[in-house]
């Protein structure tokens, strides 16, 4: 089970560690919602791609900010619950921001990842990641799943209301 610290300079000593080990450290981030295969299938790819993933999942605050006011469903600390509990992830953080490029700049994982609706020419925080030298992955497969398709397939199902 992946573990949850909030605590990015508690982060940082951490994944310091385990590249002074040798390891490559991958970071994706997101809201993750409602968890669906989408996702699952990203977050196995980035593993894919080096020896330690983390995951940085936007806090209920920044959800709200960048995409619906009514969202998150379900709670940060229940999201970064979930994530931690797959066996790909070994270390969830929150952030706030509504980009994470100051966290990538904090951090300098070896590889950020991001899912196939970016190339690797119009990831938002590609300049930040070729500033410290690192690199960009685009992982999973094509973005035919969102949390928002499966929340309108529910409300057509059962009703608004």
């Amino acid at each position: 089970m992946g573990k949850i610290i909030r605590d990015h300079e508690e982060l940082r000593r951490a994944l310091d560690a385990e590249k002074a080990n040798g390891r490559t450290v991958v970071f994706t981030n997101g809201g993750f919602d409602l968890m669906h295969v989408g996702h699952t299938r990203a977050l196995v790819d980035c593993k894919n791609h080096g020896d330690v993933l983390v995951v940085a999942v936007n806090s209920d605050e920044s959800v709200r900010g960048y995409k619906d006011p009514r969202l998150p469903i379900v709670p940060e600390d229940e999201r970064m619950e979930v994530l931690a509990a797959i066996d790909s992830v070994d270390y969830v953080t929150l952030f706030s921001d509504l980009t994470v490029d100051g966290l990538l700049d904090f951090l300098r994982p070896d590889v950020h990842a991001k899912g196939t609706d970016y190339t690797e020419e119009t990831v938002p925080e590609r300049d930040t990641v070729l500033a410290y030298g690192g690199k960009i992955a685009i992982v999973g497969d094509p973005k035919d799943h969102s949390s928002t398709d499966i929340i309108g397939t529910i409300a057509d199902r059962f009703g608004k209301s």
